[in-house]
């Protein structure tokens, strides 16, 4: 990475002053302010190839009568970027490479009870802890105490069911209580589940695991995705081209690693 702080960049005579850059790099996230501007650099090189290019090519999108720069850049991707449709064939390899990817969602019926807490009273979330245990071995013990300790203890609005659940997918609850849910078997938790609420004493009445998803259920969905890993490769080829073929000054980029390209 080579970068001067003190010289213009220039891409084909057209200038990048330094005060553009310090402008961009507030939209970069970098180890250093070195890298920083470095990855605002090039993205305000490619930005100026891109622009000039769609000049060349006479491409100018305007949105409400005034210019639109994304949509200028999409449209000239669109003109000047090929990107082939995927055959059924490369599909059907993909679907039969990846069978992990194609399964229909688990599905998780539960119950619980909430003791709530708050996230930054450790003392507190040690306590309750301790009360979510004891309510478990009472509950491993008698069972039938489920529905009377959702009454007394529960802090969710859940308690009005019984502390039902209904039936979970992924997605449908927080992460943290998602992940450890779907890990477990029918029938009660023994210890408890923490999460930003506070501590969940969980019994699961089913758990229905996905299944897998025929090909021609997943077909075009296969097909949009492998479209889009081709689409990105065929737009980083043509960067590359636009940065090789331009006269560039003020920044040594490695064309192949060009983060903006990737």
């Amino acid at each position: 990475m080579h970068l001067s702080e003190s010289d213009d960049v220039s891409v084909n005579d057209c200038v990048i002053s330094q005060d553009e850059i310090s402008r961009e790099m507030q939209y970069h996230q970098a180890g250093s302010p070195e890298a920083a501007r470095y990855a605002a650099t090039e993205a305000l090189v490619i930005r100026e190839l891109l622009k000039q290019r769609a000049e060349f090519a006479g491409i100018c999108m305007r949105n409400d009568g005034k210019y639109d720069e994304e949509a200028t850049f999409s449209a000239l991707i669109e003109a000047e970027v090929d990107v082939p449709e995927s055959a059924e064939d490369e599909c059907r390899r993909y679907f039969n490479n990846n069978p992990q990817r194609f399964r229909s969602e688990a599905i998780v019926e539960a119950r619980h009870i909430l003791l709530s807490v708050p996230t930054d009273d450790i003392d507190a979330r040690v306590a309750v802890k301790k009360t979510a245990t004891k309510l478990i071995e009472k509950l491993v013990a008698t069972a039938e105490l489920f529905d009377d300790m959702v009454s007394e203890y529960s802090a969710c609005p859940s308690r009005d069911t019984g502390g039902s659940l209904g039936q979970l997918s992924k997605g449908s609850t927080v992460e943290e209580f998602e992940r450890q849910v779907f890990a477990l078997q029918p029938g009660l938790c023994h210890s408890p589940i923490e999460t930003r609420y506070g501590f969940h004493i969980v019994i699961v009445d089913q758990k229905i695991d996905g299944r897998p998803l025929p090909f021609d259920v997943v077909k075009r969905e296969i097909s949009t995705y492998l479209r889009h890993q081709v689409k990105r490769r065929a737009v980083r080829n043509y960067l590359q081209q636009l940065m090789a073929g331009a006269s560039i000054s003020g920044i040594a980029l490695d064309h192949a690693k060009s983060a903006h390209i990737q």
